[in-house]
């Protein structure tokens, strides 16, 4: 098939390629602008671009997508389908139309739960047992066209938000692949989505999202530490300095905690971090200082002494 493709992190990189190896025409790669990076502000690709010129693939960069003139030049290269995956840019009405067989959108979650823009790390953090991938036909609404096919992922109990994104990087590649030639073969079957999620938004993360506040039960902070590992990463404070959660699990509350605050140090040893939550112990088996190296626990604490009963967050 005659493809346009519209992707930019490394989620979207793995559907690009299988399609590229399926031997069907990438007739463009749309991907957002390059952006600065680091301290000489050096202007860097997308990861959707590396691989497009790799290949030799034409690559497009608008500011807006929904521009009349893009689009003209879009119809010019006649392509029979649009593919997009964790593009960034609202795509509008005269793009949607444009292919014989629409836009299809590669989103990683079992529609119509979390439409919007991290629904991976919001599988993670509200501590579901699967997450998956749909196969949707565009239309206007965010994430709300009719869904062509899915893949139910299961979720580790150790997973995180960098591990799940992965596996469904991977399921969706396959998953695409298998669509379109449902779609060439007149096979494939929408089915309208109901007009409300089953879930909250998968609003953007932020970092800020990241404080932990030691009120919430021990269970919800673990799972928020793996669900924003690697990125933005769940944090503290110690000492006045920023202190991040790698990797944690969750004990029962016992007989010193009684008397305990939320945030209070219990136990500091070979053993972890153990910290009393509004619901339990979280004990902390990886972290990382600010100006310091990730490291577990037990090495950290053998440089830098935690006085058990110190309160972690701010001052």
């Amino acid at each position: 098939m005659r493809v346009v493709f519209m992707g930019t992190p490394d989620f979207a990189v793995g559907t690009l390629e299988a399609l590229i190896a399926e031997g069907h025409e990438i007739r463009a790669v749309v991907t957002q602008p390059d952006k600065p990076k680091g301290r000489g502000k050096t202007l860097m690709p997308t990861p959707v671009k590396e691989v497009a010129l790799k290949h030799e693939i034409p690559v497009l960069q608008p500011v807006k997508v929904r521009e009349p003139e893009f689009v003209e030049q879009l119809r010019t290269m006649e392509p029979d389908v649009i593919v997009v995956a964790a593009f960034g840019q609202i795509i509008s009405r005269d793009l949607l139309e444009l292919p014989k067989y629409g836009c299809i959108n590669v989103h990683a979650s079992l529609l119509p739960a979390y439409r919007g823009a991290a629904p991976i790390q919001w599988a993670v953090i509200n501590g579901d047992r699967e997450s998956g991938v749909t196969i949707m036909r565009m239309n206007e609404g965010l994430d709300t066209g009719d869904m062509i096919d899915k893949v139910v992922v299961p979720l580790a109990e150790d997973e995180t938000g960098g591990s799940l994104f992965e596996k469904l990087s991977h399921a969706g590649a396959r998953l695409c692949v298998k669509v379109l030639e449902d779609l060439e073969a007149g096979r494939a079957v929408c089915t309208p989505q109901p007009e409300e999620s089953t879930t909250a938004y998968a609003a953007m993360i932020t970092k800020k999202m990241g404080e932990i506040c030691w009120q919430r039960p021990a269970e919800e902070i673990e799972q928020l530490i793996r669900g924003l590992n690697p990125w933005p990463s769940a944090y503290t404070y110690l000492d006045n300095k920023s202190l991040k959660l790698w990797k944690a699990t969750v004990e029962k509350a016992e007989e010193e905690t009684e008397n305990a605050v939320s945030g209070q140090v219990i136990r500091a040893d070979k053993n972890g971090l153990c910290i009393c939550t509004g619901d339990g112990i979280l004990n902390v088996l990886e972290l990382q200082l600010e100006g310091k190296k990730r490291m577990e626990t037990a090495a950290f604490l053998r440089g830098y002494s935690i006085e058990v009963g110190s309160i972690l967050g701010k001052a």
